[in-house]
């Protein structure tokens, strides 16, 4: 089983919590019994998180030796320059290293995306800009340091795309079954992803908490 889930900003990578009050849990969508995050999307990023209850799926999807693009729509601080979007190109010297290549394009006009709950804060005296990076590492918050290194300090990121699915339209907190057979190449997403739910997209209801699986 493969599901396509739009993760919603503030929602934890797995099914429980023992914070004091419980922060917002994949429990309370309705996502079917048994499966489990295959991969990081960190609680303030949003979009495509991929859920599985088959380990050899989940290890082929997250396994770096296996390379599977991921693509990301980040919303950053600053107007970019050339020089800036080439470094991330070209790989940037973070504290664990050099990152590898990355397709790295500016997106305008902005993508068509849902509004954020809570809303970006901006500074309304600096501009804004939106890229479109892909990578194929999966680092703790590495699009996020890698645009910090470069001086563009991310204010907003949304996965769109990994291991060749994207969100095709899914809203925030929506799921549906996918085809589990890998696919050969991650396709550039649509223009405008969001615009509308597809058919047979199903929006999450509470259901009991159950013991769920960290998103390591």
């Amino acid at each position: 089983m493969l599901i396509a889930f739009n993760k919603p900003y503030g929602v934890l990578c797995q099914f429980t919590d023992r914070s004091v009050p419980p922060r917002p849990t994949l429990a309370g969508f309705g996502l079917p019994p048994d499966v489990y995050a295959a991969g990081r999307l960190d609680h303030d990023s949003e979009g495509l998180l991929l859920l599985t209850d088959d380990g050899g799926l989940a290890h082929r999807l997250t396994d770096p030796r296996h390379k599977q693009p991921k693509t990301y729509w980040v919303q950053v601080e600053g107007e970019p320059r050339a020089e800036q979007l080439q470094a991330l190109r070209d790989g940037v010297l973070l504290n664990d290293g050099p990152t590898r290549p990355a397709g790295v394009r500016r997106l305008e006009p902005a993508p068509a995306l849902w509004p954020r709950d809570p809303p970006v804060r901006f500074r309304k005296s600096v501009p804004d800009a939106w890229l479109e990076i892909v990578i194929s590492e999966g680092r703790n918050r590495q699009v996020r340091r890698m645009t910090a290194a470069v001086g563009l300090p991310t204010l907003r990121l949304v996965r769109v795309a990994a291991g060749g699915h994207a969100l095709d339209g899914l809203q925030p907190g929506q799921w549906r079954m996918l085809d589990p057979r890998p696919a050969v190449a991650a396709p550039r997403p649509a223009a405008r992803p969001a615009r509308r739910a597809p058919p047979g997209a199903r929006t999450g209801h509470a259901r009991p908490t159950r013991s769920g699986r960290r998103r390591d």
